[in-house]
């Protein structure tokens, strides 16, 4: 079957725009007058729309400066919805979609999300730190993500390819998630939680102070207990099916560590965090018990940000030394233990010269040293049928960005990164961006973005002799996106967005079967593209209720016109937070909502919605917090695709939860 033209794609799209365009509009219109006469204060639109935004170029711009459909989630959101992970802040957003597989959460961005793939083409960063480790690229957004949310001053999330400014991984988007500071914080927090259906208890204490003006101090320590469900699993190929009992625990413990002066600062993270398996996941031996994964990061680094000069020159330059273990314990007749080492340092210098009118010139250079990139495959009771696989790398990227205002309503954006490892050639990623501004408030974006990815060490080197060979000559993907964004902003307290793209992929690395060995091998060459469509809306009232909904629509198709597992054609978010006139109570309330999905065994999963429930209270004693959140409020039942190392085709995702939190204030 020949490609399917592009604009066959935005055919389908009208056709279901027309569909739900106008229950949205609908909706957004009967919730305008209901909560007017609230008078809370919260950030209005206003405020929203000013808040700087430092991931898109690495510099602050505002949102209308910025060459991306950039969304910031800030603190507030995340306590109003109580999100407790990574992912469930992300599932906010248009055009992402998650999958959890009862050991890792998996980030499905703009239609593209193949189970299991660790989410490596999207980058994930605290403070600008790359948390993306050397042995599988593997980008943390679930409970293994390393920092506990609480400490999230906010979430910048960059959709589209990042490549000109930040090289490997950011292909799909950037994530940067920028933490509190000890004025911020400005003196204690304790908080305690429970969690009925995982059995989940957590506690956390943090410590913040402004020690002098320049200086100051936070200090965190939180940790997670969880006992987990029995749930009742089958196993596909395997013929078995049973209850895992008490298989499905987890542990969780970190540590943050903040430090400022002046134009100094540095940042300490350490997390270790353990999941039973309850899954049989890479095709292990059912209902075992005793089988685990575990995560262990410590993330350091140490940044300088000021003025060189009084012409507009400005250095940013950071050090870092970074550390990711993996560990796990499978059943295979007998036990095996499959660990992993990672361990990177390096630097960052940028200068950003602003000293001529209407330009903002940026050069950086960001180097890179991988000095441990360990894999194994442990026989425990034949130790000499192990596999030991050691080796090191190294990369370097040089990137250069010019911001130019070209007149008052005019501005253009012209970046170009090369990127070159010790497994690569030089490899450019390049960013151009017009930004129109007719006037106030309105906005009209045109987008070209490209990047790049290098395999991991995971896919290019791994070879245990039994199910999978390595392939040394291993290539790289590319991606391109073009875009057009339209934000128009309606008085004060309604912004308004549409969002068009196409993307293209090629050479795809897949894992695939090596002719010679008839084992498994990662291969490319799998070419695909999209077309898409995102619509949002965010409303905010002077009484402090915000309503943010949004509609994204999305065609994905891999060669020859074969549609791509795990990629539903039609997204719809709603999310409503807003005081309640009784008792001091603040609401909460999602509505996230998916069509069909196909699994990799080509079976369709049908589409869901699933609502969230989220009460707060912070009026009833002075320094304290209460909440009570409600996940999968109507109870839902629904599947989500597994991966090729899944006996299960199909995951059936977790029911209704109640949790409850404490936190006081001292």
């Amino acid at each position: 079957m020949p490609p399917k033209p592009v604009s066959t794609g935005f055919k389908k799209m009208l056709s279901s725009l027309r569909s739900v365009v106008g229950p949205l509009l609908l909706g957004l219109g009967l919730a305008l007058p209901v909560f007017s006469a609230q008078e809370l204060t919260k950030l209005s639109l206003e405020q929203l729309m000013a808040l700087s935004v430092v991931s898109a170029s690495k510099y602050q711009q505002t949102q209308t400066e910025v060459p991306a459909a950039v969304s910031i989630i800030t603190r507030d959101e995340i306590r109003s919805f109580g999100w407790r992970t990574l992912d469930q802040a992300l599932a906010s957003l248009p055009g992402i979609h998650n999958v959890y597989d009862f050991q890792y959460s998996y980030l499905g961005t703009r239609g593209f999300g193949i189970p299991g793939d660790y989410n490596s083409r999207v980058l994930i960063a605290i403070n600008g730190n790359r948390v993306n480790d050397p042995v599988y690229d593997l980008g943390p957004i679930g409970e293994n993500f390393p920092l506990d949310l609480s400490l999230v001053e906010r979430i910048e999330f960059i959709p589209g390819p990042g490549g000109a400014v930040y090289g490997q991984n950011a292909m799909f988007g950037v994530v940067n998630v920028i933490t509190r500071t000890g004025t911020d914080v400005n003196g204690g927090d304790l908080s305690v939680g429970w969690q009925n259906l995982q059995r989940t208890s957590d506690v956390g204490v943090t410590l913040g102070r402004r020690l002098s003006p320049g200086d100051e101090l936070l200090l965190a320590l939180s940790a997670t207990r969880a006992k987990g469900e029995d749930r009742f699993f089958e196993y596909g190929a395997s013929g078995l099916s049973g209850v895992a009992n008490g298989m499905d625990g987890g542990s969780n413990d970190r540590l943050f560590a903040h430090l400022g002066r002046g134009p100094w600062s540095f940042n300490l993270i350490s997390s270790d965090r353990r999941k039973d398996d309850p899954t049989g996941s890479y095709l292990t031996d059912p209902l075992v018990p005793g089988q685990t994964s575990a995560d262990t990061y410590l993330l350091t680094d140490l940044r300088y940000q000021g003025d060189l000069r009084d012409d507009g020159l400005q250095l940013q330059a950071r050090i870092f030394v970074n550390r990711y273990r993996y560990g796990s314990r499978s059943s295979y007749g007998t036990f095996f233990e499959t660990p992993a080492a990672g361990d990177w340092r390096g630097g960052e210098m940028r200068l950003l010269w602003t000293r001529f009118a209407g330009h903002k010139w940026m050069i950086g250079m960001e180097l890179q040293e991988n000095t441990r990139i360990d894999q194994a495959s442990i026989d425990l009771d034949h130790p000499t049928n192990s596999v030991w696989i050691a080796r090191t790398g190294s990369r370097a990227g040089v990137y250069v960005q010019d911001e130019w205002r070209v007149s008052r309503v005019l501005t253009t954006t012209l970046g170009l990164r090369l990127d070159r490892s010790d497994q690569s050639r030089n490899a450019p990623s390049l960013r151009a961006a017009l930004i129109w501004q007719p006037s106030y408030g309105t906005s009209l974006k045109l987008l070209y973005g490209g990047a790049q990815r290098a395999p991991n060490a995971f896919e290019r080197d791994y070879a245990d002799g039994v199910a999978q060979v390595a392939n040394p000559g291993l290539q790289g993907e590319k991606m391109e996106t073009l875009e057009w964004v339209l934000d128009h902003r309606v008085g004060n307290d309604l912004n308004l967005r549409a969002s068009v793209y196409h993307w293209r992929l090629s050479d795809l690395i897949t894992l695939g079967v090596d002719e010679a060995s008839a084992m498994t091998q990662y291969q490319s060459g799998t070419a695909m593209r999209a077309e898409g469509l995102e619509l949002s809306a965010d409303k905010t009232w002077q009484g402090g209720s915000r309503l943010r909904g949004s509609l994204s629509l999305q065609f994905v198709r891999q060669a020859l016109g074969v549609d791509m597992v795990n990629s539903p054609r039609q997204l719809f978010k709603l999310l409503l937070s807003t005081p309640l006139p009784a008792a001091g109570l603040r609401l909460g309330y999602e509505l996230q909502a998916e069509s069909q999905r196909l699994t990799l065994r080509g079976h369709a999963l049908g589409g869901y919605a699933v609502s969230h429930l989220h009460l707060s209270n912070s009026t009833w004693m002075h320094g304290m917090e209460l909440s009570m959140g409600i996940r999968n409020l109507f109870d839902k039942r629904y599947d989500e695709p597994g991966a090729d190392t899944h006996w299960q085709d199909a995951l059936q995702q977790r029911g209704r939860s109640v949790g409850v939190q404490a936190n006081f204030h001292f």
